[in-house]
């Protein structure tokens, strides 16, 4: 299924007090390797952005005074994420601005209707209970560099929640050849650290057994089910 990573950036954190979306921020991925498409837009929401979520993103009012309206990217935007699986991390809070975003254009679906919705963190606090799981932790927990991130901004947090979300999902916290298991880390610790494919890379070439390595591996498994009954081979395949 394609799968889309979303961050939002708003005025406030309450679209019933007014507050609205200014940046919206998505990259694709399908079969789980990101490709080059993404959607990336700031947004006028004519009105102010209050002092405390200014802190959090940096993004001014004086910045968004010459950007498009919501109204003006809206059909763009819906049919970027239509059909796809969102990856959010605390999906209602992005979701409830969206939908209420379309809601005051009218004409619009809920974001749940015409797309599936996985909550990165609820997945989060499920896979390490008891324990921290904003974005910053989560890089941290598996190695992945966002020394980049100053500031909250959409895109760069959808691009970092897609490396999160492939190891948290994945079954595999580092790519270095420690022994030590997920368990055996601390709260914060560094496991190791990811380095981004190219998505544009040549398919990895796959090898087949030859005819005679074939029938050298039937032998084999007919020798293991005269000494054990069957083997384990042929009961599983």
């Amino acid at each position: 299924m394609r799968k889309v990573i979303l961050d939002t950036e708003t005025t406030g954190i309450d679209p019933k007090q007014g507050h609205r979306i200014i940046e919206i921020g998505c990259v694709e991925m399908i079969d789980r390797k990101l490709t080059k498409n993404h959607f990336h837009v700031y947004i006028n929401p004519d009105r102010e952005v209050e002092e405390e979520a200014f802190r959090v993103h940096g993004i001014s009012n004086e910045f968004l005074a010459d950007k498009p309206r919501f109204h003006d990217v809206a059909q763009e935007f819906f049919d970027f994420i239509k059909g796809a699986e969102l990856i959010i991390h605390n999906a209602p809070f992005d979701i409830g601005f969206m939908d209420h975003e379309f809601s005051l254009l009218g004409g619009f679906p809920k974001t749940a209707e015409v797309c599936g919705v996985f909550d990165s963190l609820v997945y989060a606090r499920k896979k390490h209970p008891g324990q921290k799981n904003n974005l910053d932790i989560l890089c941290r927990r598996y190695g992945i560099d966002n020394s980049h991130r100053e500031l909250h901004g959409a895109l760069l947090d959808a691009e970092i929640l897609a490396d999160v979300y492939l190891l948290m999902t994945g079954g595999q916290t580092s790519l270095g050849l420690a022994t030590g298991s997920d368990s055996d880390s601390k709260e914060g610790e560094e496991v190791g650290a990811i380095r981004r494919l190219s998505a544009d890379r040549p398919a990895i070439k796959i090898i087949r057994a030859s005819d005679e390595e074939l029938k050298a591996h039937e032998e084999r498994l007919d020798l293991l089910d005269k000494k054990s009954g069957q083997s384990l081979w042929r009961t599983v395949h």
